[in-house]
């Protein structure tokens, strides 16, 4: 019952980075705007976060400072992707490398930095149930934020005018144009919300998940979280399936490894990533199902007639 509540808890604790940056691609995705930069804003998040709570003592000031750089460098990337209409793929390429160079440049300092003391997790009197609080009120309280935000994104998208909008602009933006929306405001709002997710999930890494700065600390996340959103075929409670998915796949490779399982590491550790290319592999078999759930005009830059 032990092993069993602690695996529950560290699956949710690996999974909300995850899911975080994958609702925050999500809305992105369904404007039409592909953003492969996110591995490298969840690194300048992270740092940016590490830095906030070292210098001023508070944790809050971390996050709302990744959550500040976060739309700050997904803004950047409409710049080129949205104002300029450049390619989508090779901005965003861009916007990787150069989050990636800049993070590791200006968090040398912050290796091995101490972050302030931080209070207990969990929600009170529930964490004390026997296994049930163990498992699953013992979390930060950024966990159950990612999980309200499941539903939130979903109402938002197809209950609300203004999701209504977004999604027509992923699907057919000139038509969108001629009903009067403006289709790259629409598109800059949907990048500062995935900006936003994104620089929650890249603090929640540096200050929660493991409270230490270390150059390219994120692993290939974003990239994660990127494939995610195919997986859940750009539907959030399947992004959730998705992530909780991989968060599961890791955290039992370290329980394996931690019960003294006789498998070579690096076949362990390569597991999760197995997982994802397979499953991704095997709905791609099916380009039908793509093409349904998929924006029809995700990755193509708007330019008016």
């Amino acid at each position: 019952m032990s092993v069993a509540a602690s695996l529950i808890a560290t699956t949710m604790n690996a999974s909300t980075p995850l899911l975080l940056a994958a609702l925050g691609i999500l809305v992105a995705e369904r404007s039409g705007v592909l953003n492969l930069g996110v591995e490298g804003i969840m690194l300048m998040a992270a740092i940016v976060a590490y830095m906030g709570a070292v210098e001023s003592g508070s944790f809050a000031v971390g996050f709302l400072a990744a959550i500040l750089i976060g739309i700050a460098f997904a803004l950047f990337f409409a710049i080129f992707a949205v104002g300029l209409r450049a390619n989508q793929q090779a901005s965003g390429l861009g916007v990787a490398i150069f989050g990636a160079g800049l993070s590791a440049y200006i968090g040398i300092p912050y290796q091995g930095a101490v972050l302030p003391e931080r209070g207990p997790d969990g929600i009170m009197f529930l964490d004390k149930i026997p296994f049930i609080g163990e498992a699953f009120f013992s979390q930060h309280w950024i966990v159950y934020l990612s999980l309200l935000m499941i539903p939130a994104v979903w109402f938002f998208l197809y209950k609300t005018r203004a999701g209504l909008e977004v999604r027509a602009v992923g699907e057919s933006p000139f038509s969108a144009n001629a009903l009067g929306y403006d289709v790259p405001l629409i598109r800059c709002c949907a990048l500062a919300f995935s900006g936003a997710c994104i620089g929650l999930s890249g603090a929640y890494l540096s200050l929660i998940y493991t409270p230490l700065w270390v150059e390219g600390m994120v692993a290939g996340r974003g990239w994660i979280a990127l494939a995610l959103v195919t997986f859940g075929t750009w539907r959030p409670f399947r992004v959730f399936l998705g992530a909780y998915l991989f968060g599961g796949m890791t955290m039992l490779q370290m329980n394996l490894q931690s019960m003294g399982i006789s498998i070579p590491t690096q076949f362990i550790s390569m597991a999760p990533y197995l997982a994802t290319i397979i499953v991704l592999a095997l709905i791609s078999r099916n380009p039908r199902w793509i093409r349904l759930n998929m924006p029809a005009s995700l990755g193509k830059p708007f330019i008016p007639h």
